[in-house]
């Protein structure tokens, strides 16, 4: 039987030891670690984790997009020379580049990988912070940008000559440039109606973020039903966090202290910020505990203590290694294919579940992306 397809997390924001205080400001080309066991997003530091996963076995490493980290093509171009077999996630926005030059940055990135590249379609979670990207459409016009900016990738990637007219896009002689094969794989996440149709039409995984496995199967359900309308099958990827040891004790000992030094009145100002963005996924993940800190465990080994303070993915699977290797089958009986899986700090959690829980199924079979 095939194995999962287990990917990590590239911090470009920064890394730390504890939830307590940001690590936003830190930037690359920072050569102290600040303190309170932060990390900066320094060249150095991503370095040694782009290596580590190269070495643990990972598939690739997800690069984030947004105003709190570092360029994600920047950053992962740095990296290609200092890693053999990893694949890099490099997640975009539609809107902020033209579709067209986002294929010759692929094409030239895929060449100078050697083929080791990916794509992370992000529409954004705040309005705010896309106006301050000079980008003025709403929630479902950017999803409906996104659909024309596919497209239009796709038809660039395939390197043949084309036109397209849209309500977003007019482009006349698309000029052919060498073609992308394979074509990177096209990933793409969000919860609202909006983002499942697209998904449904134009993605190659669809991502969601860890919700109880019952609330992610009726998900995956509906993009399945979205999807055969186009005559389309969609694969599934889950975005985690993890937290695994060798006893369950231990596991949730660390789970705890990453809350160390975090008082209320922060959770809820935190939690008021996140309930402002213009995100469906974002609104599901902080109803599945309402900022109660007595509302933390999900379901068995579930835990979402990191969505107190950080947006995004906000849940963790915590346990032993063991408990944390059913967990992961429980959504593979769902349908999900691949893991992208994070923990703080996520040098030393990605050696702790590399060496746990990895080795406790059988390898993915390369060359199926």
């Amino acid at each position: 039987m095939n194995g999962p397809r287990f990917s990590w997390f590239l911090p470009t924001g920064g890394d730390s030891r504890t939830l307590a205080g940001g690590v936003h400001g830190t930037r690359i080309g920072d050569t102290q670690d600040p303190p309170g066991g932060q990390r900066p997003a320094s060249l150095a530091y991503l370095t040694q984790l782009a290596q580590a996963a190269d070495q643990l076995g990972y598939h690739a490493v997800l690069t984030p997009t947004g105003a709190h980290c570092e360029d994600a093509w920047i950053t992962t171009a740095a990296l290609i020379p200092r890693t053999r077999r990893l694949r890099f996630l490099v997640a975009l926005r539609p809107g902020l580049v033209s579709p067209v030059l986002t294929a010759q940055m692929a094409g030239t990135f895929a060449r100078l990988s050697g083929g080791r590249l990916d794509l992370n379609v992000v529409i954004g979670s705040s309005d705010a912070e896309q106006r301050g990207y000079g980008d003025p459409l709403g929630h479902d016009e950017r999803y409906a940008r996104a659909a024309q900016f596919l497209t239009i990738t796709r038809d660039a990637l395939a390197g043949k000559p084309y036109d397209f007219q849209g309500e977003y896009y007019t482009v006349t002689g698309g000029t052919p440039h060498e073609p992308v094969e394979p074509a990177p794989t096209v990933y793409f996440g969000g919860s609202s109606p909006a983002a499942l149709a697209v998904a449904a039409e134009h993605a190659d995984v669809y991502l969601t973020w860890g919700e109880p496995p019952a609330l992610v199967a009726e998900k995956l359900d509906r993009v399945r039903a979205l999807a055969r309308r186009h005559g389309r099958r969609v694969r599934f990827g889950i975005r985690l966090h993890v937290i695994t040891r060798p006893t369950h004790e231990q596991a949730r000992a660390a789970a705890r202290a990453l809350l160390d030094g975090v008082d209320d009145d922060t959770i809820a100002a935190r939690q008021a910020s996140l309930r402002g963005l213009d995100s469906h996924g974002q609104r599901r993940m902080l109803d599945l505990h309402g900022g109660d800190r007595d509302r933390l465990w999900l379901a068995p080994n579930l835990w979402a203590g990191i969505g107190l303070l950080r947006g995004g993915a906000g849940t963790a699977l915590v346990g032993s290694h063991d408990e944390v290797a059913q967990r992961i089958q429980d959504y593979r009986d769902l349908g999900i294919e691949e893991f992208i899986l994070s923990g703080y700090p996520h040098l030393e959690e990605a050696y702790a579940f590399a060496e746990g829980v990895a080795p406790l199924f059988p390898r993915a079979t390369e060359g199926v992306s």
